[in-house]
């Protein structure tokens, strides 16, 4: 049984637990955690120094969140495993999956995924097994709809790999693994970075995002024989734009594309008989004129529907927000908030819809933002969470 859990946060004082601190301003605040009340967040981290990140974590955490407040409270850190920065769960919530973002593991030239097993009692992420990723630096992991499967995209080698994941939670070695080719304009582009790889669950298909190329590589899963086939689509965006992040809207066939090299986002029809995507709109992420560099990072649609947000690194560190036209699909800049922090990562929308969560790599803090449910607009509560190196942010099961 999980234990009720309150803690007090007053504006003298900061109460810490484990690796972390929640903070509120202005008035002592009583954040109740019981039970019947509390979600989890589970937070990717990075554990190591590396040429683009002090990482400081001690590996994945996981905390309590409260939805009548937007309060965060430390419970417990997974067995140590290397940068786990990107995270997902399984959708029976026994199993949380990671990335270990290295080019080496265990004296051996490539990156790897760890699986761990989730003790919802007690909190703990015990490892399971830990195999290759199939290429160097993989930064995504994602799951089919079934949770058999999982797929990987490995930004230094350009590769996306498939993984078998049996009723134990225990991963299999790649069992298919598809090689990018190309490159793009500029000189973050000199080969392929595959970036992000998931499943649309409206069409069944594969989505490869990769920054490297301009490109988004579209494979149809056979789960037979357990390989990514390439179905010959290949969209591209626009040249430079260096595509990351891709989200698929819940109810019309709309997917978007947050570009990091560009700041802007692609809006697309998908086509869900062939897979096509084809685009509508370029929108840039900051306000028309604003020369700042946004280094974009990642991108996520309201439960609503109705809202879209995005990430802006660089010299910009906020969160654009933008509505959906929800006869043609089409985004309008609504706004931006200040991320309180520096490099926000991911971000993530808690299911009620009222709060967003957004993890700041380099100011080692999570933020709570409340939504207006009519503007889509982020208001600050003053709600931040101290967790070193935060990266990825996944509501439980999620």
């Amino acid at each position: 049984m999980l234990q009720k859990l309150l803690f007090f946060i007053v504006v003298s004082s900061v109460i810490s637990c484990g690796s972390s601190s929640t903070k509120k301003a202005n008035k002592e605040v009583e954040v109740d955690n019981s039970e019947d009340h509390y979600s989890l967040v589970f937070i990717g981290t990075y554990t190591k120094k590396e040429s683009f990140v002090d990482g400081k974590a001690a590996g994945v955490y996981v905390y309590a969140f409260d939805p009548g407040t937007g309060g965060l409270k430390y419970l417990a850190t997974s067995d140590s495993t290397v940068n786990p920065s990107y995270i997902a769960i399984h959708p029976t919530g026994n199993y949380v999956f990671a990335v270990n973002e290295t080019n080496s593991t265990q004296g051996q030239p490539y990156g790897a995924i760890t699986s761990f097993r989730y003790n919802p009692v007690d909190h703990s992420l015990k490892i399971i097994n830990q195999v290759s990723s199939g290429g160097d630096y993989p930064c995504n992991v994602n799951l089919d709809p079934t949770g058999r499967f999982l797929l990987d995209a490995n930004y230094g080698s350009g590769t996306v790999s498939l993984i078998k994941i049996n009723d134990e939670g225990k991963l299999s070695e790649p069992k298919s693994i598809v090689q990018h080719t190309g490159e793009g304009p500029t000189a973050r582009q000199e080969s392929p970075h595959a970036h992000m790889i998931r499943v649309s669950v409206r069409n069944g298909l594969v989505y490869s995002v990769d920054l490297g190329t301009d490109a988004i590589n579209v494979y149809r899963l056979d789960t037979l024989n357990a390989s990514l086939r390439d179905t010959g689509i290949e969209i591209k965006t626009s040249p430079g734009a260096g595509p990351r992040q891709l989200v698929f809207h819940q109810t019309h066939p709309w997917a978007y594309i947050v570009n990091e090299l560009n700041g802007t986002i692609e809006s697309f029809q998908v086509n869900n008989s062939t897979g096509m995507l084809t685009r509508f709109q370029k929108i840039s992420t900051v306000e028309k004129g604003d020369p700042a560099q946004s280094a974009c990072a990642d991108i996520q649609i309201h439960p609503s529907g109705k809202f879209l947000y995005a990430s802006n690194r660089g010299e910009v560190n906020s969160i654009a927000v933008f509505t959906i036209n929800q006869e043609t699909g089409r985004l309008s800049l609504t706004g931006s908030q200040s991320s309180k922090g520096r490099t926000p990562r991911s971000f993530v929308i808690d299911p009620s819809g009222r709060f967003l969560l957004v993890a700041n790599q380099d100011t080692d803090n999570v933020v709570t933002f409340k939504i207006d449910p009519v503007t889509g607009m982020l208001t600050d509560p003053d709600i931040q969470t101290k967790v070193h190196t935060p990266v990825c942010l996944k509501f439980y099961p999620g």
